[in-house]
């Protein structure tokens, strides 16, 4: 029966014959079903937003990553269509998991996404499908979670159906790396699921590199973004450790990354936003509390990145008070930049949303401009921002502002203009030093 179930799915794998079925048609899920799409899959998107399907029946990508022409082309050459009906689940051969896993409010894992969509699978499996889990999320889960839901079907893992892991690593706004780019971690419940992992996705992207359990797979993903979690939270710490000696943190990076070797780059900011580096070290944390380990590095890394926003308004009242001789709860602050990095329009667990909270839990007035944020949206934690617009930048409009809180260094800004205009610049970004605009109303922060 193995060798039979095994077979079929690998045959289909092999001739793509085999019809992919992704969950989850955000970040992850769109640009990945594109890929696939393209490799010759026939694709089936589902997703539970009907506003997504009305954009994607209107052949609109909502995502940066995938231009309204590449999603064209897959939905015209009849590899892609996209649904909110799960009942087409029983038509696809692989179904791939791009859920969220966020955090609760006390900073443990919420797996009801992957459980919700687990249960949504299990009501239409059938033999001969491989299941896949792309949301990051702590070690144990595929086994313990998903599978354990599938096989309440009475289905079994490794001879009726498959499951595997394969830690999703987009990076929006990167113009280096796409989907297909990307080398694949790929892990699987037993060999034969191993390789039907190694089959499929090595057909979508250029290298696969698998590993020896779901449960190591998992952990490779944690891995990545402790690591910059971490990094990012020690140049943070130095950042306000030197500001109170006078130095400068950012000369200090620029001259060490000059060591060509032992040494590699990370740079202060406001706060740590997109959805994995603020979240995702925090599942392992909660992880190790059942093998009774402390995280504490993680933790103290998550706690130093967590207080910047906090610090930075710190330092946007000390400007005011000592360069405009104004106090906060007095200022009207043009935050520059929504989104969590540059050059994308992702806000998810963005710093600029809870430095406009912050600012305005001390009585200041704050308004933003995003050249790719037009309106805040919808958002689980900062409700009360929703629906709020970016301010155009005019000479006039910056002057009304009794200082500018530079968050996120996007391209699309004249700085050149905003320098001349602004009263008083708050750079979290370094951005006006390295533009050559520095000034006595640029404070670095």
């Amino acid at each position: 029966m193995t060798t039979s179930t095994f077979d079929t799915l690998s045959q289909k794998i092999e001739t793509r014959a085999a019809r992919a079925g992704i969950i989850g048609l955000g970040y992850v899920g769109l640009p990945l079903a594109m890929a696939v799409a393209r490799s010759g899959f026939a694709v089936t998107g589902f997703d539970i937003d009907p506003g997504k399907m009305v954009a994607l029946d209107a052949r609109r990508s909502y995502i940066d990553a995938v231009s309204d022409e590449a999603l064209s082309a897959e939905i015209d050459a009849g590899r892609f269509k996209a649904t909110t009906d799960f009942a087409g689940l029983a038509e696809c051969d692989v179904v791939i998991i791009c859920v969220p896993t966020p955090l609760t409010k006390h900073r443990d894992p919420d797996l009801s996404f992957v459980e919700a969509t687990s249960r949504s699978i299990a009501a239409h499996l059938r033999p001969d499908q491989l299941v896949v889990l792309e949301s990051t999320t702590y070690p144990g889960t595929t086994d313990d979670v998903v599978k354990v839901i599938l096989e309440g079907t009475g289905l079994k893992s490794g001879s009726d159906f498959f499951v595997g892991f394969s830690p999703e690593r987009e990076d929006p706004g990167n113009q280096h790396y796409h989907t297909a780019t990307i080398p694949k971690v790929v892990a699987g419940d037993g060999p034969e699921a191993l390789a039907l992992m190694k089959a499929f996705y090595g057909a979508a992207v250029s290298s696969v590199v698998p590993v020896s359990s779901n449960a190591t797979a998992e952990a490779v993903k944690l891995t990545e973004n402790i690591f910059r979690s971490v990094n990012i939270a020690l140049v943070n710490e130095l950042k306000t450790v030197y500001a109170a000696m006078g130095i400068d943190v950012w000369e200090v990076i620029d001259a060490a990354k000059t060591k060509p070797f032992g040494y590699m780059p990370f740079y202060p900011g406001p706060g740590l936003g997109g959805h994995c580096i603020p979240i995702d070290p925090f599942y392992l944390t909660w992880k190790s509390r059942e093998y009774e380990l402390p995280t504490r590095f993680i933790e103290l890394a998550g706690e130093i990145n967590s207080a910047m926003p906090r610090y930075i308004v710190g330092k946007l009242a000390e400007a005011l008070d000592i360069r405009a001789g104004k106090a906060l709860s007095r200022s009207r602050v043009l935050v520059l930049g929504l989104a969590y990095k540059k050059n994308v329009a992702d806000i998810r667990e963005s710093p600029s949303l809870r430095l406009i909270e912050i600012i305005e839990e001390r009585g200041g007035h704050a308004d933003y401009h995003d050249p790719f944020v037009a309106e805040i949206p919808p958002t689980r934690e900062y409700q009360a921002l929703k629906g709020r617009k970016s301010v155009t930048l005019t000479p006039d409009t910056i002057a009304d502002y009794d200082a500018v809180l530079v968050a996120t260094d996007h391209d699309k800004v004249d700085y050149a203009g905003l320098s001349k205009s602004a009263a008083l610049i708050i750079d979290t970004r370094n951005v006006f030093n390295r533009l050559g605009l520095s000034g006595d109303h640029v404070v670095k922060a």
